[in-house]
């Protein structure tokens, strides 16, 4: 099976099946001297485990990461890393009576055409419990980015009906709710309505959302692999995302080129050095003005031309239902006979709140990979890199 590798340069390929023995990831490509421990990596597999019953799935694993190499006295050491999870509560069982169905909205029919076989235990290869090995990964390429001074911040946008507009948005709610949610009463609204999706068997989507910060402009290549290409590959391999969004996206359709468009300034903001001005707030010999650019608006999401252009990065993931719901769907078995199916056993009623860290994940390998790519754009960045 080939397409489990990402990136170029700081690569990432997976392995495991959601039934199988273990899962893992071994990460190629990582730089050396990377500050890491394993609480670095645990603390993101927290919050993408599953077991809560309120918004989750019942399968209860640790999901505790086993590092196998590429780290040496508390620093990665620039060689391949090798991270692997057991599973340690899967019940194969509970597949038996569906191995011969085709679910509806399951990767099952066309999995089984092209490869002749499939995994029917939870989906095996194709199973969303994969991007546990992509936020054991992501935590690393996280971690990498903050000496960059670079970081995430994912949180749950909308829940099927239930949405939070920009202007309701508090940040500082995000870790104070299960969802994830920056609104204290819609996280309650949407806990609510999940718990009546799980009474009436049925499941719900919904939208994630990123800010990017601290990304230096230039990160990102003219063409190919366009910032925002990139990001969209990554965030659309993620399981039941649907569709992909930076900035305004969808909605700049409907805008005109004056609404749109992010005007830029400077703004004159004072650096150590010499005398600044009194205006700035600091007076003395040890500070100058220096000018910096800004927008006026972020409708762009921080990517002109796929390249970063110093902003905040926003992207939205798209999340559809879950498709495993206890309801009687009508679909086909391998003889082609059409036959009726309810979907028994442990399944998320939404993938959302568990996801939003999978988004934060796949962000961060795809800026680590580019930021890599990126370092060789100038003469004078191979030279500080060589030439001493």
């Amino acid at each position: 099976m080939s397409g489990s590798i990402f990136g170029k340069h700081f690569t990432i390929s997976t392995f495991g099946e959601s039934h199988g023995p273990a899962i893992g990831v071994i990460i190629d490509g990582c730089p050396s001297n990377i500050p890491l421990s394993k609480e670095d990596i645990m603390k993101n597999m927290v919050r993408r485990k599953p077991g809560n019953a309120k918004i989750a799935t019942s399968r209860k694993e640790d999901d505790d990461v086993e590092i196998l190499s590429g780290l040496f006295e508390g620093k990665t050491t620039g060689t391949p890393i090798c991270l692997m999870i057991r599973n340690t509560d899967h019940r194969s069982h509970n597949y038996d009576a569906i191995k011969d169905i085709y679910r509806p909205s399951h990767a099952d029919y066309p999995y089984s055409m092209k490869y002749g076989n499939r995994d029917y235990r939870g989906g095996g290869r194709s199973s969303a419990r994969e991007t546990a090995a992509r936020v054991a990964a992501g935590s690393i390429a996280m971690r990498f980015l903050e000496e960059m001074g670079i970081h995430f911040k994912a949180y749950t946008k909308a829940l099927g009906p239930i949405s939070v507009s920009d202007e309701e948005m508090n940040l500082n709610e995000i870790s104070n709710n299960l969802l994830s949610m920056p609104h204290a009463v819609k996280a309650e609204e949407a806990i609510n309505y999940i718990r009546q999706m799980k009474t009436e068997k049925d499941s719900i989507g919904g939208v994630i959302e990123c800010q990017i910060t601290g990304m230096p402009v230039g990160i990102g290549e003219p063409v190919f692999d366009r910032l925002d290409a990139i990001l969209g590959q990554a965030i659309m391999s993620i399981n039941a995302v649907k569709a992909f969004e930076v900035g305004s996206g969808i909605a700049s359709a409907q805008m005109k080129g004056s609404e749109y468009n992010d005007t830029f300034y400077t703004h004159t903001a004072p650096q150590y050095g010499e005398k600044g001005h009194e205006s700035h707030g600091f007076v003395g010999t040890h500070y100058k003005a220096t000018p910096s650019i800004h927008k006026r608006t972020n409708h762009s999401g921080g990517i002109l031309g796929g390249l970063s252009d110093g902003s905040p990065i926003v992207l939205r993931a798209h999340f559809k239902p879950t498709p495993s719901i206890a309801q009687t769907q009508h679909t086909i078995n391998t003889h082609l006979e059409n036959v009726d199916i309810a979907i028994e056993g442990r399944h998320d009623p939404t993938v959302v709140a568990r996801a939003v860290v999978v988004v934060e994940a796949m962000a961060a390998l795809a800026i680590a990979d580019l930021l890599l790519q990126g370092a060789t754009s100038k003469l004078e960045q191979v030279k500080a890199a060589y030439c001493k």
